[in-house]
């Protein structure tokens, strides 16, 4: 097995401290690093907090976006159509709508930005979440939950002291067909509910072994006691195996089934082209979910982006995987993770009998030089490029990083929007996070006539006027604080064009607000603030000040 050994610390640390000047400012968002090696395309990406779909080029310019009105749920991916097509969550779910990457809106945008389809999937029964995958005839996948009672969980099989919430919520998957501006025809479905195994109670249903049956779902297996039982973040699709892979979180197991069956033959054990109905294939990753290994023996730990790599693509047909991580032996580090699954020319899967599932190691391991230097708890993705690069995101921080077989980074991208749009460059983006991001081919179906012309940064570059690089137009300045570092205090200083409510307060590396240091009406003109560090431990620090929906925000450094 080979091992690529990249420190992310060193990128971590050219966006933290490193003085790279552009356009006066120094540089904390959009484009880093753009070598000759990189792979050349064009990069699309959601931010969470905001309703726009960015396409970029390698040098970090805006080639394309699509304005929705919902923030993304999670994903969004350019059709060969050229048009967009992404999720957006519907917040007035009651049931559904404060788990995280919860949706409901299934939508499709011309090139110019023009809804063309405009589905919602929604409602106290059930609810799309995470991804969706485009299909070569034109439909799309969707993963989602279904609302199941405690009544039905118990009859189902399911220990009573595992409904911490008094109900589950198991996965199904739909194919959907779009059908007129709002509508859709559900074409095939498979539900999680119709694959379970328990050995908890023999009077209720879905009793037996759960040992002797690796392709269904224990339905006792719990992480946690939480309605989201299988928590799907992923979704992909193999044409050639007419087969789909699911990456399912709450168990670290990564899924395959068939795609080929009718409806009602995945809702059984047999029929389809591999014979098993519905049931699952192939699994990988936690053994013990089907008692074949132990703890020692668990290879993924609340993992993310599970897919093929693409065929013409080094190391096509393996499966790669974004390995969060969380509760790994050694300490909490993520990995990405490539492995070859057992399968032969006809799509089938081999399973030694009284054993798990293979392989016993991925083919290829990517982790930082010191692997806890990279962490990241949830989010994140990882695809192969043509040339044989690596295209990895990490969600928690918005970055987006390439990596060489060589083990060389050569492209570095910082998404620079957060809650209210495209922040300025010199801020520190706090709470940037995206899912995860494509890279397209330039050659890509989609683009053919469409204008690729860059145009400009997504992140903002301030005005000056008032001789400083730091005027934010019609709104105020905010100076650098000092002394920087400090240690018993430090001055901060700002000056208002006009009246405003201000809000200056200083938050840690997280996002997370440490102290409000004024939130009040100001008068136009000079003000000085001065701020003593007490209760808070060295390290580094953000102060912002907020006008409306205009902020800004520098950096300090408390020593003590």
């Amino acid at each position: 097995m080979g091992k690529m050994k990249f420190s992310i610390m060193t990128a971590i640390l050219v966006i933290l401290f490193a003085n790279v000047i552009a356009m006066g400012q120094e540089r904390t968002v959009g484009l880093f690093i753009n070598e000759d090696d990189a792979y050349v395309g064009y990069t699309l990406f959601s931010p969470m907090s905001y309703p726009v779909t960015y396409l970029i080029d390698n040098n970090g310019l805006l080639i394309n976006s699509w304005q929705s009105d919902y923030r993304p749920a999670m994903m969004a991916y350019v059709l060969e159509s050229g048009n967009l097509l992404r999720t957006g969550k519907h917040p007035g779910n009651p049931e559904f709508a404060l788990e995280g990457g919860a949706g409901g809106y299934l939508q499709e945008f011309e090139w110019d930005g023009t809804l063309v389809w405009n589905f919602l999937y929604s409602d106290s029964l059930r609810c799309p979440h995470h991804d969706i995958e485009p299909l070569p005839n034109g439909n799309l996948l969707v993963i989602a939950w279904e609302y199941k009672s405690a009544a039905e969980a118990i009859a189902a099989g399911r220990n009573p002291n595992l409904l911490g919430q008094g109900k589950l919520w198991p996965e199904h998957i739909i194919e959907v067909q779009p059908d007129g501006q709002t509508g859709a025809i559900i074409v095939w479905e498979w539900h999680m509910w119709d694959h379970l195994i328990q050995d908890y109670d023999s009077t209720r249903a879905n009793y037996g072994i759960v040992e002797d049956h690796p392709e269904l779902m224990d339905i006792n297996f719990a992480y946690n006691n939480r309605a989201d039982w299988n928590h799907f973040n992923s979704i992909d699709y193999n044409q050639a195996l007419d087969q789909i892979l699911i990456s399912a979180h709450a168990p670290s197991e990564i899924l395959i089934i068939d795609h080929s069956t009718t409806t009602a033959e995945a809702a059984g054990h047999t029929g389809g082209i591999y014979g098993k109905g519905g049931d699952f294939l192939y699994r990988w990753g936690n053994p013990r979910v089907y008692r074949a290994g132990h703890e020692s023996d668990r290879k993924l730990f609340r993992q993310h982006d599970a897919r093929w790599i693409e065929p013409g693509h080094p190391g096509a047909g393996n499966i790669l995987i974004f390995n969060n991580g969380n509760d790994r032996p050694g300490g909490n580090y993520s990995s990405v993770d490539e492995i070859v699954p057992p399968i032969d020319s006809s799509g089938n899967y081999y399973l030694a009998p009284d054993s798990a599932y293979g392989p016993e190691d991925p083919v290829w391991v990517y982790t930082a030089e010191n692997p806890t230097d990279f962490y990241a708890q949830n989010l994140c993705g990882a695809h192969r490029l043509p040339n044989g690069n690596t295209l990895i995101t990490n969600g928690r921080t918005g970055s987006f990083f390439e990596i060489t077989p060589q083990d060389s980074l050569v492209w570095l991208y910082v998404n620079p929007v957060i809650s209210f749009g495209p922040v300025y460059q010199g801020d520190p983006p706090l709470n940037n996070y995206v899912f995860w991001v494509t890279r397209y081919t330039p050659d890509y179906p989609g683009f053919d006539g469409q204008d690729m012309t860059p145009g400009d940064p997504i992140e903002l570059y301030p005005t000056d006027i008032y001789g400083t690089k730091d005027m934010i137009p019609g709104m105020f300045t905010l100076s650098q604080n000092y002394p920087n570092p400090f240690n018993a205090s430090t001055t901060i200083e700002f000056r208002l064009r006009s009246p405003q409510y201000v809000k200056l307060a200083v938050y840690d590396l997280l996002g997370r607000e440490n102290q409000v240091l004024m939130a009040k009406e100001k008068q136009a003109g000079f003000h000085r603030v001065t701020f003593d560090p007490s209760g808070l431990s060295s390290g580094i620090y953000f102060y912002r000040l907020q006008a409306g929906d205009i902020s800004k925000t520098k950096r300090m450094i408390i020593l003590k």
